[in-house]
């Protein structure tokens, strides 16, 4: 066993880490703040011509303003099931028909919702430490697999050193990511 063993374990970890952090980002970023964003009508599938297909691939989604969302279909045949998708996604907003775009008003965000929304946050937070400590885990058992085939004592050591630095600096911007999306939910 050599040391290019344990760069490939740690360099496994990091990857692994990145994604988790990755995942947490893309959930954060569906979690409103008071402004609108195109990012919350991430993964709603419409119905259309016999599939189902995202939102964002069956017309323009625009925020003209911090507080209205508006989705422009490309084929006018599909705002009943863009409407349809949106109410069966279930994500607290009411689809608003004119007959040409569909409109969603973001109502303002109540004391209440906002402290509902930071403990989701923190739940994404955990979720995302969660994946980290597995991701960990996973290493520092290939790190002592690898010392049982022989790699040197001193240098698994430091292998199991490295692992704990690199996961420390997911948990820190985990942290940072969670203070940031606090701070933007609490804003009023």
């Amino acid at each position: 066993m050599t040391e290019q063993d344990l760069k490939k374990v740690l360099d496994e970890a990091r990857t692994q880490m990145q994604k988790a952090l990755e995942h947490f980002e893309s959930e954060l970023s569906k979690i409103r703040a008071g402004k609108a964003s195109s990012a919350m009508l991430d993964g709603i599938l419409v119905e259309a011509y016999g599939t189902r297909s995202p939102l964002i691939q069956v017309g323009n989604i625009s925020t003209p303003d911090a507080r209205t969302i508006t989705i422009q279909p490309w084929d006018p045949s599909l705002l009943q099931p863009i409407e349809k998708a949106i109410l069966a996604a279930n994500i607290g907003l009411t689809p608003q028909n004119d007959g040409k775009i569909i409109r969603l008003n973001l109502p303002p965000l109540t004391e209440e919702r906002r402290k509902e929304l930071v403990k989701q946050t923190k739940a994404e937070a955990e979720h995302c430490r969660i994946a980290l400590r597995n991701a960990r885990k996973d290493a520092l058992d290939k790190v002592r697999k690898l010392q049982k085939e022989g790699l040197p004592e001193d240098v698994a050591k430091n292998g199991e050193q490295s692992v704990q630095h690199i996961i420390d600096e997911f948990n820190k911007k985990v942290d940072k990511h969670l203070e940031v999306k606090e701070k933007e939910i609490m804003t009023v």
